[in-house]
């Protein structure tokens, strides 16, 4: 573990301030730097600032730069705590050797190992320690003790006395716990050594002690000031002690509370936003009450009315409460202060959004969202761009997120899962994906793919199931198929490389991710520019080739991954990694995450996301230990963070001008309001302001008025009216059907000419289980229509399983599928027998016809393609339907509402059917094939033949006529077959909104 903390320095009273919350905490720093520092330029540059973060080490820099008013000054030097590292120390204050200060080699420290070769040779020790697990598995495992790591060396603790913690009390998981904990205690030292660094805490832990040890034995002569931190990290706290007790050292602290009664601050309990202070000024061997204002002038040091609201709220409940404010003083603590309970998400982030759109109306005013929240972060960002307003997460965007690392994941999951359509699809209309060619052409080849192949039953796997696919496509001329084939030859030559990598036997990681990278290189690369220089573009291509180099050289002992884990092992690796912005998109605007905001102020704060276990976060209990574990081993409770974030809202809510919003449902689900807010709640109800916080602007009534249209109209059935010469003067004896049962299809497909798209990677459904029946007949008749062969139903059944292959049917589809066809196979076989003994010969099948016929603007043109038609020598032809699904009745049939089988006759008895004579239809037949436990039945209609045929062409005729007149409109569904039934233009008709049944959310 890492060394024990440095002897303390000399006794001397330390040095502590605080910067009550409410005031601009970098502001406030400056202003008294510069005040006790005087007005020498050069006494400034002499100062050594230590802040938490690099961010405020920024806005401490922007704050100097007001307090010069924007004249040119030396700043002094600002050192984040987490950037220390050895040149600091040794050049710290001008110490050198002859100074009496440490050699370099005397606090030399280690490397620290890189998180992600942490993550990985943890990962390797996972997967062959007890227990199975994949390589993601054991990497979100990896990084869970990666963790548990950090906390132990963080608090400074040993697992010497690990094994002792499991008594009998515990279940046996938790003694499997520690077993599987000896990765840490046995092996992972071991490995650190052969790698010769440090975890990244315990380096941390030595660089602090090293330059307390420097400080102590060299005191510097020049001002030390720590200002900002909250010792929540010991070595940070055993920093800040030797600071404070430094010739000029000095630490200020943020937000600590004066006022509060010995009582109430001996109660505290970790989830109290004073504890980490309080433990603080422990370590500092310093009491509270010789904790001094840092008094600068033109600022009250004393805290506003809202701090000291905020902290009577948050008393201890076993302590006494604070004395009730005064009048005067609630009034001046609820002033400019408003809460907006929201419905949900998006009516929250409108609401922000909107709120920091009107900031900007009033010049040089800036706003800040604070929170947690990260989707409600970029539900805002997406909200101001309504008024083309672009803000920056300052807390970072997840680089899985960014467009080079997300096409990173999609490419890797197009190829492990071996082109299936959703993976394929998502990677090649991903913005970066060009293969070659522009940007436009590549995404409008890929459309095509998608309509052609892609959407319906799924393909066969990797390029050539597509290339199959698209062979069976019947509906493809000749120059898309043509187009469609080379353009997957040249993606298989993109993809195929990698592809084998995945395939193959399992390979090694590092070669993994270079295939992977050259395949994303060359899918990005356009006509005009190299795809390296397009997928490694920006800040956010910059980090992920960053995280490239990092993982192939932390992977280069890791071992083989396969297909199957390496999409998921890339994205389990790039979790948590972001890409913070170099600048900021508005200057005004601002979006912060807790961290980010700590000692920051904006004229107007938002505390957004103010839900239970959002802000603040779920206590989640530790995977290593239980509570009381925990509390024996000498580690923080969950609840620890809870406190961590307490004092971030209350240093928050202090500002000047404060807008707290929540939502009342997250994805449906009620919420509970934020810990905070109730205890607020209560204080102002028992003074008497239950409603202090209602927002005085109806702000959501504005969001709500941002979409609302000027005005609203009931929705009417759709009637529409195109010219007649745009009304289609063909159509088939099956859309006919559609034309009296829903001519607004027709009016759809012929004069809009949309078609609609079945779903992509589609389970095989109705409509393709029909259509194999029908292909697999066709071609057995088109063989054998003369004659039966004596083994016809192997024959049948040979024929049905190359269809059945040819159509790809999926396995699970085929599995149940083929008993059916089986059964329909011998059925069939008995049924051909039996009808060709009767007399009935076959003579056509797939037979395309058309017939003309008269209309008022000119003649119109009836197609059809039969699926069979039979004739017998003593009765006539026979006109036959294979029906998978219902079959018509005999009086739809007459009365024209399925005229399919009526009009083909009509054809037929024209000689409309190329090859078959003039002749009278004696019957139809609809042959009812669905495999079941009746596996096929014949249904015969030979009553009135004559009269019914003809009847079907008068009245189809009328409807001709009747649609030659340019009033007459193509309704939605006069004639439905059932309600229930939803068609393909149903959506676009409003069908449910103007038959009164639309219900919310439908």
């Amino acid at each position: 573990m890492s060394a024990s903390p440095p002897q303390s320095p000399p006794k001397k009273s330390p040095r502590v301030f605080t910067i009550p919350a409410g005031l601009p905490f970098v502001d406030v720093l400056a202003a008294g730097i510069f005040d006790f520092m005087g007005s020498n330029p050069a006494a400034l540059a002499r100062v050594t600032v230590l802040v938490p973060t690099r961010r405020a080490r920024r806005s401490l820099a922007e704050a100097f730069l007001r307090q010069s008013e924007g004249r040119p000054l030396l700043l002094p030097r600002m050192t984040a705590l987490g950037d220390l590292d050895e040149d600091k120390i040794l050049i710290a204050d001008g110490f050198g050797a002859e100074d009496g200060a440490p050699a370099a080699d005397s606090i030399a420290v280690k490397p620290a190992v890189s998180g992600l070769r942490r993550q990985l040779l943890l990962t390797r020790l996972v997967l062959a320690g007890p227990g199975e697990a994949n390589p993601n598995q054991a990497a979100h495992l990896a990084l869970e003790l990666a963790r548990f790591l950090d906390q132990v060396h963080t608090e400074r603790l040993s697992f010497d006395g690990l094994e002792g913690l499991v008594s009998g009390a515990f279940s046996k998981h938790w003694q499997e716990t520690l077993k599987f904990l000896k990765i840490l205690t046995e092996e992972w030292p071991e490995v650190l050594a052969d790698e010769d660094a440090l975890d990244a805490a315990d380096r941390r832990n030595r660089l602090f002690d090293a330059q307390a040890r420097a400080w102590i034995e060299n005191p510097p002569t020049d001002p030390v000031i720590a200002a900002g931190s909250t010792g929540s990290i010991p070595a940070t706290a055993d920093l800040l002690a030797v600071v404070a007790r430094l010739p000029e050292g000095r630490v200020v602290l943020p937000g600590l509370d004066l006022d509060a009664t010995p009582n109430a601050w001996a109660a505290l309990q970790e989830s109290h936003p004073q504890f980490g202070m309080a433990r603080l000024l422990e370590r500092l061997d310093t009491r509270r009450e010789d904790v001094k204002p840092w008094k600068v002038p033109g600022y009250d040091w004393r805290p506003s009315d809202r701090a000291r609201m905020v902290n009577a709220a948050l008393v201890p409940a076993t302590a006494e409460p604070l004395p009730p404010l005064g009048g005067k003083e609630t009034g001046q603590a609820l002033n400019s202060i408003s809460r907006i309970n929201c419905p949900g998400l998006r009516e929250e982030a409108a609401v922000i959004a909107l709120i920091m759109r009107r900031t900007l109306e009033e010049p040089g005013k800036t706003a800040a969202l604070v929170t947690p929240d990260r989707g409600l972060a970029r539900r805002v960002e997406a909200e101001l761009r309504r008024w083309r307003i672009e803000v920056d997460d300052s807390a970072g965007i997840p680089l899985a997120r960014t467009p080079s690392g997300a096409f990173l994941r999609l490419t890797a999951r197009m190829a492990a899962d071996d082109l299936a359509p959703v993976p394929l699809l998502a990677a090649l209309k991903h913005p970066l994906a060009a293969g070659g060619l522009t940007p436009g052409g590549f995404r409008a080849q890929v459309r095509e793919l998608e309509i052609a192949v892609l959407r319906g039953p799924r393909p066969g796997p990797g390029i050539e199931g597509l290339l199959g696919a698209l062979k069976t496509n019947r509906g493809l001329d000749k120059k898309t198929l043509t187009s469609l084939q080379a353009f997957l030859n040249d993606l298989k030559k993109t993809i195929s490389p990698f592809a084998k990598t995945l395939q193959g036997k399992p390979k090694a990681l590092p070669e993994v991710v270079s295939d992977h990278v050259r395949m994303a290189e060359a899918l990005a690369a356009t006509g005009e520019t190299e795809g390296a220089v397009e997928l490694w573009a920006g800040d956010a291509g910059e980090a992920a080739a960053n995280f490239v180099a990092e993982l192939r050289d932390a992977a280069k002992d890791f071992g083989a991954v396969t297909a199957a884990d390496y999409p998921a092992l890339l994205d389990t690796l790039m979790a948590g990694r972001v890409v913070r912005p170099r600048y900021g998109r508005h200057p005004r605007l601002h979006i912060w995450g807790l961290l980010e905001a700590r000692l920051q102020q904006a004229d107007v704060m938002i505390l957004g996301g103010l839900n239970e276990n959002t802000w603040p976060p779920e206590a989640k209990a530790s995977p290593w230990m239980n509570r009381s574990m925990l509390k024996e081993f000498g580690l923080p409770s969950p609840e620890r963070i809870i406190g961590l974030q307490a004092h971030d809202f209350t240093q928050t809510f202090s500002a000047p001008h404060v807008v707290l919003t929540r939502s009342d449902r997250v994805d449906g689900t009620p919420q509970v309001p934020s810990r905070w807010l109730l205890r607020l709640d209560n204080l102002l109800e028992r003074m008497g302001r239950e409603d202090a916080f209602k927002a005085p602007e109806c702000w959501l009534d504005w969001t709500a008025g941002l979409d609302e249209p000027a005005e609203s109209r009931q929705v009417a059935d759709p009637r529409p009216t195109p010219p007649v010469d745009a009304r289609p003067r063909q159509l088939s004896v099956t859309q006919v059907e559609h034309w009296i049962r829903d001519p607004y299809v027709i009016y759809a497909r012929h004069v809009l000419r949309l078609d609609p798209l079945p779903p992509i990677d589609a389970e095989p459904g109705a409509a393709d289980w029909g259509i194999i029946i029908h292909a697999v007949l066709h071609e057995f008749l088109g063989q054998y229509g003369d004659a039966l062969p004596g083994n016809a139903e192997r024959r049948l059944l040979e024929i049905g399983r190359k269809v059945f292959d040819d159509f790809q049917v999926p396995p699970d589809v085929d599995a149940f599928w083929w008993p059916r066809f089986e059964r329909i196979a011998g059925w069939f076989i008995e049924y051909e027998r039996t009808r060709r003994e009767a007399g009935f010969r076959n003579v056509a099948t797939e037979k395309k016809g058309k017939m003309v016929l008269d209309g008022l603007t000119g003649p119109f043109t009836l197609t059809a393609r039969a699926d069979r038609i039979d004739h017998h020598a003593d009765i006539g032809l026979s006109v036959m339907d294979y029906k998978t699904g219902q079959e018509p009745s005999w009086p739809q049939v007459k009365t024209f509402l399925a005229p399919q089988l009526p009009l083909e006759a009509a054809i037929a008895e024209a000689g409309g059917f190329k090859g078959i004579d003039k002749e009278e239809v004696a019957q139809f037949v609809y042959l009812k094939l669905t495999g079941g436990r009746e596996p096929g039945k014949e249904k015969v209609f030979a009553e009135d033949m004559a009269d019914v045929i003809d009847a079907t062409v008068t009245r189809l005729t009328k409807l001709i006529y009747q649609y030659d007149d340019p009033a007459m409109p193509y309704l939605s569904q006069p004639r439905p077959m059932l309600l229930e039934l939803a068609g393909d233009y149903d959506h676009l008709a409003r069908v449910l909104e103007w038959r009164g049944r639309a219900e919310d959310g439908a």
